[in-house]
């Protein structure tokens, strides 16, 4: 992937970002906030703002994977009954 694609990945996910923050959907986003690579920050080498997309992308599907894991834990009890 080059860096510009990498770029508009990385702005796309801020987007999603933004929609999860306003559904109050709650997001670990302390890694990528450590990491100080928006998607804006252009000047940044390829590799830092694939380290972002990455933790960005880590961050917001975490409480969905969470989520996701519970509804089948109910499942299996309610099956198991």
């Amino acid at each position: 992937m080059k860096k510009q694609e990498l770029i508009h990945l990385h702005g796309l996910l801020a987007e999603v970002r933004k929609q999860c923050e306003a559904w109050n959907e709650e997001t670990e986003l302390d890694e990528y906030e450590s990491l100080g690579v928006k998607p804006t920050s252009i000047h940044r080498s390829k590799t830092d703002h694939k380290e972002a997309v990455f933790a960005l992308a880590d961050g917001i599907t975490a409480p969905m994977e969470e989520t996701e894991v519970d509804s089948e834990a109910e499942t299996l009890t309610a099956t198991a009954d």
